[in-house]
């Protein structure tokens, strides 16, 4: 699927691995490009290269073959210090285990993209603040991880990304550690910040996680098996537009 203004750009992506001397295609020539503002969960079974994928999105990681694009910049042959720094300034990432620090408070937890940034305290405090109370945690911030619930941790996930004003925010199964009720709460966040203008890229195993993105993209054997718009949606959204 082609969209214009890509902020995303695959061409060929592919990534083997050495196993016991067998070479493993995790990724396979991967062609795929994502607009500003959409809305993508990358779905698969094991095996079926959606953690490659994220890997490679995220630049954890770089392809064997192939040349990745992000905001415009080259990455796919960047070297360890540019990946970094790409990583640092467009990229907020939101994973499974939260990965806070277990002695800091919320707020600087948040605070810590900035700190690598430079930014100075006075402005990291304040955009901390702002990207707690986006998330709903304005009244969280001085507690600690084993002070909030599974879903309050992944709300200063959220934020922490958020913070940095990335392009992008990259989920990797972002509700896979939490009960049923407090993952449609997450969801139901995201829909939000979609409909602000985030980009958002989800991976995930669930199909109702990626029932709620705009487009997905199934993934199998390293490859693109299909790329659709989820109709269900954008008649959602449509829905919301008529009540604001």
């Amino acid at each position: 699927m082609i969209h214009s203004a890509a902020l995303i750009r695959l061409e060929g992506i592919t990534k083997h691995y050495q196993m016991g001397g067998e070479t493993i295609a995790a990724l396979n020539g991967i062609d795929l490009e994502i607009a500003r503002n959409d809305y993508v969960a990358f779905i698969g079974s094991s095996g079926s290269g959606k953690s490659t994928m994220m890997n490679i999105l995220g630049c954890l990681d770089t392809p064997t073959k192939g040349r990745y694009f992000l905001n415009g910049l080259d990455v796919a042959g960047m070297s360890e210090t540019d990946l970094s720094i790409t990583r640092n300034q467009e990229i907020g990432f939101i994973f499974q285990s939260f990965n806070l620090l277990t002695r800091a408070t919320a707020l600087q937890n948040v605070m810590q993209p900035l700190i690598y940034r430079g930014t100075r305290a006075p402005e990291r405090a304040r955009r901390a603040r702002e990207a707690l109370a986006r998330v709903g945690l304005e009244k969280r911030l001085n507690h600690l991880p084993n002070q909030l619930s599974g879903g309050q941790r992944q709300r200063v996930a959220i934020a922490r990304a958020l913070c940095s004003e990335p392009s992008i925010l990259l989920a990797d199964e972002p509700t896979g550690n939490l009960d049923s009720t407090t993952a449609a709460e997450i969801m139901s966040l995201f829909d939000e910040l979609h409909a602000e203008g985030q980009t958002l890229i989800v991976v995930t195993h669930e199909s109702d996680i990626a029932a709620h993105c705009q487009r997905i993209v199934r993934l199998a054997d390293g490859k693109v098996q299909s790329d659709t718009i989820n109709q269900e949606h954008i008649k959602f959204e449509a829905r919301e537009r008529r009540h604001v």
